[in-house]
């Protein structure tokens, strides 16, 4: 294999040399993807192409990585329950409202 086949683009480093199968599908183990990862796919113009790793959340989660202040406030909580810095509120089924049997509409 040519130095120059495998050259890299900035910020990469050549893995190896893969062939398709019959199908048309290239096994990625070498690179260290597992089972179930989700990726986005872009090719250029020289028919390279880059895998960009994706992680999948819920749309009712998507508010914390759009609102600085709410992920702020969610990580000093987190910091806080971490360190220990917690009280015992008691028990909130009280305000249980049981007809409710899906989430609100966003």
């Amino acid at each position: 294999m040519k130095e120059a086949t495998m050259e890299a683009t900035s910020g990469f480093r050549a893995i190896g040399e893969v062939v398709a199968d019959d199908r048309a599908r290239i096994a990625f183990g070498k690179t260290g993807v597992r089972k179930d990862d989700r990726y986005a796919i872009a090719v250029n113009d020289d028919g390279a192409i880059l895998l960009t790793p994706l992680a999948t959340i819920p749309r009712r989660e998507l508010l914390v990585w759009e609102n600085a202040e709410l992920r702020a406030s969610l990580a000093r909580g987190l910091g806080d329950s971490a360190a220990g810095r917690v009280s015992d509120l008691g028990d909130f089924t009280q305000y249980l409202d049981e007809d409710v049997t899906k989430e609100p509409q966003e």
